[in-house]
């Protein structure tokens, strides 16, 4: 059993006040329910792609709430359709009032599981549980991580390294100012999530997390402007005297990224 769930919950203006309720830590801090965000389903077409959307953000998640009530159906039924394919992030339904059949339709669309209102938080924690345990028992041999998103708006977020392959982070890093701050972040705690897993303490994961990032980012930015310190740093927001001081730290020469700068090379032995 995990230690701990965090849950994110995904509503819309005619279900959050029904939904609201529930968020916060229960069970002894097991169960965490946490305000995702709140959809206005007065504008269709807006609102029809807003749990697609949100799929990078919500791996930091064990599960994906979504309050479906009478009034918000038709929402649940299109966002579900539109996420289809691309959600790493399992969806479990509160509902209120639907017929068996308005249920079924939701499962075909990639609804996960669903618990009916007024919701028993002891059954929601048992349930999500179970759902984790099911997943992670139907995955492959060597799996244990989402596959590449495909269907995020344009398709940003399809070339996002799988935070378990191999060389992942080494790809990461080397293309870190080409990916936004959320990418990075949704990635960090994807990773952050696969260390919790292992016996290694969180100083010493954090810690390689964080020189990772620091190495990577001030390579890229010397990179970016051919060696030139000064523009390297205000790029960075960064003092100069700071990003010495990282440069140091990681022992990084600017020189090879000065155009017309040959690599050295180590003298033959003997000489």
């Amino acid at each position: 059993m995990r230690e701990r769930l965090d849950c994110a919950v995904l509503s819309t203006r005619s279900s959050h006040g029904w939904a609201s309720q529930w968020l916060g830590a229960h069970a002894g801090g097991k169960l965490q329910v946490h305000s995702f965000d709140v959809i206005d389903d007065s504008q269709p077409a807006e609102a029809a792609g807003a749990l697609a959307s949100a799929a990078m953000r919500l791996r930091r998640y064990d599960v994906c709430l979504l309050p479906v009530v009478e009034h918000n159906l038709g929402w649940a039924r299109t966002a579900l359709a539109a996420a289809k394919g691309a959600l790493y992030t399992p969806v479990l339904a509160l509902v209120l009032d639907l017929k068996a059949a308005a249920l079924n339709d939701l499962y075909s669309l990639g609804l996960s599981d669903f618990v009916r209102g007024p919701v028993c938080l002891e059954e929601l924690r048992v349930r999500v549980e179970r759902l984790l345990n099911e997943r992670r028992r139907s995955a492959p041999a060597g799996a244990g991580a989402p596959p590449p998103l495909l269907g995020e708006t344009g398709g940003r977020y399809a070339d996002m390294p799988n935070p378990e392959d191999i060389g992942a982070t080494d790809a990461v890093c080397a293309h870190i100012l080409d990916y936004t701050g959320l990418e990075l972040e949704a990635f960090a705690a994807a990773v952050a999530a696969r260390c919790s897993d292992s016996t290694e303490s969180f100083r010493s994961a954090k810690s390689k997390v964080v020189e990772r990032f620091e190495r990577a980012y001030i390579t890229a930015a010397l990179g970016r402007h051919s060696g030139n310190i000064a523009m390297a740093a205000r790029s960075a927001q960064k003092h100069r005297r700071a990003f010495w001081a990282l440069m140091r730290k990681h022992d990084i020469d600017a020189a090879p990224f000065r155009p017309g700068t040959a690599p050295c090379e180590p003298s033959p032995r003997g000489q």
